[in-house]
């Protein structure tokens, strides 16, 4: 695409495809584009990034217009605006810093399009705290891996890789033993060790997870449980899984909020967390969960920061308020009366709304429905630098530029619009 500079030589690139945030990517934007040590969800974000058939300018109703026109079609949007709602929050560190400025001037609420499954763990931890561990812990330190209702490398492919199976680490440890609950067989491959040993499967249904997981609680309190199965698992099995948790020197408890898809899924990251309270009486077991993308770690942790709270927040006379039910997308569609969408990693579209909306995002977007204003801007890792926070939240990584643009960053943009507003 004209405006485009890609360097033909080998780039060392991070990957803000999922949170893992891999940094060893070497990559060559030239077509046929190659990775080395990318994943499948590596590669398609990277494809993505490079396809030519990106939007060449902004647009209002549909009809291109210059930046600065725009621009300033947004800016009025917002002034008018008595309760803008800002969601989608798809971007990285700096994005989300000028959106909480703009958020603060506008007195608008703050949502990430994966807060239902953020806002699970979220209410677990506010509830009652939590241990959780680190990847680097991970490597160096367990010895026993239990994944509840996910099997991990969906959502963070390289996970075995780069921190289960890496003998580069700290200490002589055993390589560990994986226990899958309630996870499709098919989809246990990457749990198989580098010398074949296979994972322990304890088959179940989804929605059994919250029955079976305060078996295991019971168990292991040494509760007798009048029953031979227990959401379509044996008890022995369970006993046998409580065994070696106990045994562990180091055990690690990995689930993913957003694949547990059932009502009151907090409640059962509640009892995982008890299970893992319970275990440090007498052993060393830590909880790791998976996030679901798109920022939303980075977003999480730069709401915190800046507000006191994460997302699911909103300003009022420049003063943050918290809520987690009433300040959901899907509450404040129906209350707002003006809606920013943001999403600069994937081409994202916002929900269908009469609501005057701008939407600003991946140059790729295509949107179903005219929005009022959109503005193409760059790809974070691709277009220009930036900040993430990994899914541990114990590190933040630089991603890099690859390429000239002529696209601005969202920063930019949203600054210009501040200004306006």
């Amino acid at each position: 695409m004209k405006n485009y500079t890609r360097s033909n030589e080998p780039t060392p690139a991070t990957c803000p495809a999922c949170g893992l945030l891999c940094d060893d990517l070497i990559l060559n934007a030239t077509a046929p584009i190659s990775i080395k040590n990318g994943c499948a969800k590596s590669i398609a974000f990277f494809e993505q990034s490079f396809q030519t058939s990106i939007a060449e300018s902004p647009s209002l109703f549909g009809k291109p217009c210059d930046l600065n026109t725009a621009i300033s079609a947004a800016a009025d949007i917002l002034r008018k605006s008595k309760q803008p709602l800002f969601a989608g929050l798809g971007t990285e560190v700096q994005g989300m810093r000028a959106l909480m400025r703009l958020a603060e001037k506008s007195n608008a609420t703050l949502d990430h399009m994966h807060s239902e499954s953020t806002v699970r763990n979220t209410l677990t931890m506010q509830n009652g705290g939590w241990l959780t561990t680190t990847l680097a812990e991970v490597k160096n330190r367990a010895d026993v891996i239990l994944a509840i209702g996910t099997d991990i490398v969906s959502s963070h492919p390289r996970f075995f890789e780069k921190v289960v199976w890496n003998t580069d680490s700290l200490f002589n440890k055993s390589t560990p033993a994986i226990i899958y609950l309630a996870v499709p067989a098919e989809n246990t491959k990457a749990g198989i060790t580098p010398n074949g040993t296979a994972s322990t499967m304890i088959p179940a249904e989804a929605a059994n997870i919250p029955e079976i997981v305060n078996a295991l609680n019971a168990l292991l309190i040494n509760k007798k449980i009048q029953a031979e199965v227990v959401g379509g698992v044996a008890i022995s099995a369970l006993l046998a899984v409580v065994e070696k948790l106990k045994a562990a020197q180091y055990a690690v408890v990995v689930w993913s909020a957003g694949s547990l898809k059932f009502t009151h899924a907090e409640l059962t990251i509640q009892s995982i967390v008890q299970l893992i309270n319970k275990l440090n009486e007498t052993s060393r077991a830590a909880g790791f969960p998976l996030n679901s993308g798109d920022g939303d770690t980075s977003i999480n942790n730069t709401s915190t920061w800046l507000s006191g709270y994460p997302t699911r927040s909103r300003f009022v006379n420049g003063k943050p308020e918290y809520y987690t039910y009433h300040f959901s997308t899907q509450k404040q569609l129906k209350l707002c009366d003006a809606l920013l969408w943001v999403s600069t990693f994937n081409p994202h579209v916002p929900p269908n709304t009469d609501t005057p909306t701008i939407v600003i995002g991946h140059p790729n977007t295509q949107l179903e429905h005219k929005s009022d204003v959109f503005i193409p801007v760059g790809i974070p890792g691709v277009d220009h630098t930036g900040l993430m926070f990994r899914v541990d939240s114990s590190i933040t990584l630089p991603l890099k530029k690859l390429r000239d643009s002529h696209l601005p960053t969202l920063s930019d943009v949203i600054n210009s619009i501040e200004a306006l507003v």
